[in-house]
Parts: C-alpha cells; structure tokens; sequence
C-alpha cells in the first residue's frame, strides 16, 4: 500500500508539475497576446504610412504648376487650389499642410491655419534638414476633419490614434518646403490588433497543445503517439506554410493593384507589371500584349523572367483570344500550340485574355521555367488574379487619357481647344521669359463665315471648319500649337519664330487655307480665305489676354482693311507690317497707338 501510494503521489506531483507548467505557459502567451501586437502593429503601420506618405507627396509635388513658387510665395492658382481641396476625398488623408522653408503655413485644408508658424525644434533640427518626421498621437474626434460624415453619432469625447508626417520637399538637393499629412489609423490600428491577436491566440493555442502532446507522450514513452505528433507538427509546418505563402501573394497583389492605379501611361504601368511579376510568379516568364487601335493586330509590351515578346501578333494566332477564355498547353492529352508561342520546346503555357468592361484589351502569356512545371500548374488561380489586375489598370489608363484628350480637345476640328491654348500660351510666356526665346501668336478667323453659313448650311461650315483646322495643324512644326478657340476663330502659338519669321509663317498659312478647295455633295464650294492678326512677345504684352487682345486687334484690322491678309498688331515704335491677299507686304513707321 505504501509503494502504490507513493507511486500515486509521484504520479499526481508530476502530471501537478505539467499543469502548473502548461498553465504558466498559458498565462505568458496571454500577455504576450495582449501585450505584444499594438508595438508590432504600430511598427508595420508606420513603414506603410511613410512609403504612403512618400507617394502623396509626390502626387501634390506633381500636380503643382511650379512647386518652389507655391511653396515660397503660397500663391495656388484655381486649378492647383481644386486638387489640394480635393486630395482628401481621394485619399486616407483627412487634412494636410503646405509649410515654406521658415516653417509658415502656406497653405492648408483648414483656411483658419494659413500664416501659422510650425515652432517645433524638429522642424528645424529634422524636416529643414530633409528629414521625415513620423509623430503618433490619441487625439479627440472633434479635431479629425470629416469624420463625423462617416462615423455617424460617436461622442466627441471619443480618442483616435491619428498619425502627423512631415514630409520635406526638396529640389536639386535644395530644402524648398515640407507638407504635413494627417491620418487616421484607429481603425486600422484596431483591425490590425484584432487580427494579430486572434492568430497569436490559433498559435499559441496550437503551440500549448503540441506542447501537452509532447509532454504526454515523452511521460508515457509511447512512441507511436510521438510519431503521429511529429506528423501533426508537420501538417501545421505545411499550414503555415501555406498561410505564410497566400498572405505574400495577398499582399503583393495588393500593392501591384496600388502601384498600376497610380501609373500615369501605359508604358510606366507596363514597367511596373514586369518588375512586379517577377516577384509574384518566380516559376514562369511572362509577357504581355495589348491590342492596336486599328484592333487588327496586338502590341508586345513587356516581358520578363526571361520571357521575350514579338512586336505584333494577330489575335487569330492564339487560342485563348480565338476561344474568348484561358488557354492552358499541357494540361490535356491534345493540345494545340498558339502561333505567337512559336517556337515552342514543350513547356506548358498559359494563355490569359485581358478583359476590361466586357471588351478584350489584351493577352498574358506565361510559361513555365525548366523543372519547374508543378509549381506553374498551381500557381493558376493566381495568375488569374495578376491577369485581372492588369486589366483594370490598362482600363484605367486608357480611360483617364481619352477624357484628358477629350477635356483639350475641339470635337469638330481635333485641335487643342481654348482651355488648353491658354495653358500653353501661359508656359510659352514663362519660358521666353526664362530664356529669352522670341514667341509669336497668330489670331486666324474665317471672312464672311456667317454668310457662308446661311448660304450653304451648317454641314458645309463644319467642313469648311474641319479642312481649315487640317491646314493650320499642318503647318505647326515642333512646339508649335493650333487652337479653335470658339466658331470660325483659330490661334496658333509659334515659340522660337522671330516676328520676321512669324509674319512669314501666317502670310503661309494664309495662302495655304486659300489653296483649299472642300467639296460638299456634288459641287466644289467657293474659295475659302482667312483674316490674320499677328502679336509678339514682349512687344505686345507680356500676358497671355494681352498678346490674345492684341492679335485680336490685328485680325479685325485685317478685317476692317478688306479681309484676306495679314496684319500685325500696333504698339511699339519700330516698323509693322501687313501683306495684303497678293502676298505684298504693306509696311507703317514711326510710334503708334496699341492695337
């Protein structure tokens, strides 16, 4: 009785041993579960938001016409000043500021704080250096800007983490400014936490389990339950594994969508695809093709992982654009090989159709590497995911230049409209100025249009309008711009012409537009002549609405002196011209009044 007895002590000592030990454990991974996730979090946070932060700054530093000006003036002119507001809305930003080099607030989201002055001692010591500077802080909701629109009744008393970053904005290696980004992160802090917490937990509970496996096993020497836990440990090995493998691919499909919705055109978009793929699918080369605008043939754009890409192919010559799906060569017991393959060593392909709002766009090829053909087979789905990535993106672009084009562009004629005359005309002047390069402007309208209008009709104007356009676009060279700034009225912007040269020019363009003979239905319409009216910078005005007024003044000149001819707009004391419908030249001296 006594040794049953002690061997029932020792055997409660030591299963009291374990519990109290597999309970300690418990109690440690509790508060590491508790206390360990908001640091972790915090640290990944803050590398996402400065690389976030990098990017918004660009965006701001991008969009602004001059940013060493706005920055050390706080001029913004309304285009500028729209995007600012703006920004927001389009972003995890909910407030930012514009600050000069000593600190002042040039401009912000809140009007109130233009003309405060950032006092911190990291401003200078940091941000004047070109320096980030990162602070973290637990503000009220009252001082988040817009979050009661979102957040519905939550009490003011209420704290969120927000978090301020200065970025400095330098050129040429020079401290020209800083902008200072708010964010919110509460909730994502918290979802975070959550997250981390629960997997903390799956992990320490399975750890705490293996551990009371092992433990049992070890005291009972029972080498058959210590084998099937080995195989436990590695089917969660191969879990984990696998989690550890989609969590990447989660996480670089996420940052492959964030970078291709930020590319300005196709070719940066299709840069950062290679560069991106690479990574994604390591065990394939790929490339990509996209379709002409004449839709007859498609585009090689990129490749990578040593893949290679014709310049055209035609869609017949591959099966998965035939087909109107995916492609997969290898995967049954009779395959065909697309043409675009060619030539081909018997390696499984993928062929991936780009498709963006019900319209094919475009072509992914992808091919397993040598040894590698397994690991392609499983690696489908998430080429899928990249192929739709990709096809939204190219969408976007695409999309965002045709309304850029359409908002510069005149309908009728295909020339840049009055919006972006102006624009040019304005950069044209900045850069004169800058260089002292000569710049001319050309004022052109239609003689007796209106009755042309009434006599032939509308149709017959417009293509009267579309063939005067053709010739005035025809004759621009280099930088040179043709506008239809409203009706019959066209401007032509000549940088680096002379006034000699730019007279030259218009008397060309005149007789040109003269030459043009447009045919409507049946019948030859009459002979089509242009006014012309011709300013100079600086002579005529050192602002685009002076030059434009006084090119106008010369065309009703023109006008007034009998129409089809060229004249040059008054206001300086050395000698102008005209060149009247034979090409002669007609010339006045001496000071006189502005045009």
């Amino acid at each position: 009785m006594a040794l049953a007895e002690r061997g029932t002590i020792n055997h409660r000592l030591k299963w009291t041993g374990i519990t109290l030990l597999l309970i300690s454990l418990a109690i440690g991974a509790g508060w590491g579960v508790y206390r360990l996730p908001a640091p972790l979090v915090e640290r990944m946070l803050r590398t996402d938001i400065l690389k976030q932060s990098e990017l918004w700054k660009r965006r701001v530093v991008l969009h602004l016409e001059d940013p060493e000006t706005t920055l050390r003036t706080g001029h913004i002119d309304g285009h500028d000043a729209e995007f600012l507001t703006s920004m927001p809305e389009a972003s995890d930003v909910y407030r930012f500021r514009l600050f000069d080099t000593s600190g002042r607030v040039v401009w912000s989201t809140r009007q109130g704080e233009v003309g405060l002055r950032e006092d911190s001692a990291f401003f200078r010591a940091d941000v004047a250096r070109g320096m980030v500077y990162y602070l973290q802080e637990v503000v009220p909701l009252s001082e988040i800007d817009g979050l009661d629109l979102q957040t519905g009744n939550i009490q003011n008393s209420s704290a969120h983490h927000i978090v301020k970053v200065f970025m400095p904005v330098t050129k040429n290696g020079r401290f020209i400014g800083a902008i200072e980004f708010f964010t919110d992160i509460s909730d994502l802090r918290a979802t975070f936490i959550t997250r981390l917490r629960i997997s903390l937990i799956v992990l320490s509970g399975v750890a705490l389990l293996a551990l009371a496996m092992v433990s049992l096993v070890t005291y009972r020497t029972n080498r058959a339950k210590l084998r099937s836990l080995h195989k436990q440990s590695e089917k969660e090995r191969d879990l984990m594994a696998d989690q550890l493998r989609l969590a990447r691919e989660v996480r670089l499909l996420g940052e492959l969508n964030e970078w291709l919705q930020s590319s300005r055109s196709l070719d940066e978009l299709f840069d950062m695809v290679s560069r991106f793929m690479t990574h994604i699918l390591p065990e394939a080369e790929g490339s990509v093709y996209v379709y002409s605008n004449s839709r007859d043939v498609l585009d090689g754009c990129a490749s990578w992982n040593g893949g290679t890409h014709k310049a055209h192919i035609h869609p017949e010559g591959c099966w998965g654009l035939r087909r109107g799906r995916t492609y997969e060569f290898g995967a049954s017991e009779i395959d065909f090989i697309c043409e675009h393959a060619e030539p081909h060593d018997g390696r499984p392909y993928f062929c991936f159709p780009i498709l963006a709002h019900g319209e094919t766009v475009g072509l992914l090829h992808l091919r397993a590497l040598e040894e590698r053909e397994e690991e392609f087979h499983v690696s489908r789905k998430l080429a899928q995911l990249c192929a739709e990535q990709i096809s939204m993106a190219i969408a976007n672009v695409r999309m965002r230049d045709q309304l850029h084009d359409q908002s510069v562009r005149d309908p009728l004629t295909g020339l840049f409209n009055r919006r972006h005359m102006t624009e040019t005309l304005r950069k044209s002047i900045s850069r004169s100025q800058q260089t002292g390069v000569p710049l001319s402007l050309i004022a052109v309208d239609v003689d007796h249009f209106k009755k042309f209008n009434d006599t032939h009709g509308h149709d017959a104007g417009d293509m009267v309008l579309r063939a005067v356009g053709a010739t005035l676009e025809q004759g621009c060279d280099r930088d040179e711009v043709a506008c239809r700034i409203g009706g019959e009225e066209f401007m032509l912007i000549l940088p680096d012409n002379t006034p000699d040269d730019a007279v030259s020019r218009a008397e060309k363009l005149r007789q040109s537009v003269e030459a043009v003979s447009v045919r409507y239905g049946d019948k030859s319409l009459p002979r089509i002549t242009i006014s012309v009216g011709v300013s100079h910078y600086p002579a005529h005005g050192t602002m685009p609405q002076d030059l434009m007024r006084a090119a106008d003044d010369a065309l009703y000149m023109a006008k007034d002196k009998g129409r089809n001819q060229v004249q040059v707009a008054k206001g300086t004391p050395t000698e102008t011209g005209s060149a009247d419908s034979n090409g002669q030249k007609v010339r006045t001296s001496g000071p006189v009044a502005a045009a």
